[in-house]
């Protein structure tokens, strides 16, 4: 339940002060963490890998 407020809280952040310029670099740090998590844990790492 807090991190449901947090996101909201973060996006009426971005509503108020209107940095949409945050959204797309949340986005993408969001998705390289998925990669390296998914690197670490998975058969296919060595081809995660080279992307880096």
């Amino acid at each position: 339940m807090a991190k449901q407020s947090l996101v909201r809280e973060f996006f009426a952040f971005i509503r108020h002060e209107k940095k949409w310029w945050m959204i797309p670099l949340v986005v993408v740090l969001l998705v390289v963490g998925g990669l390296i998590l998914f690197a670490g844990s998975s058969p296919l790492a060595p081809f995660i890998y080279p992307l880096f």
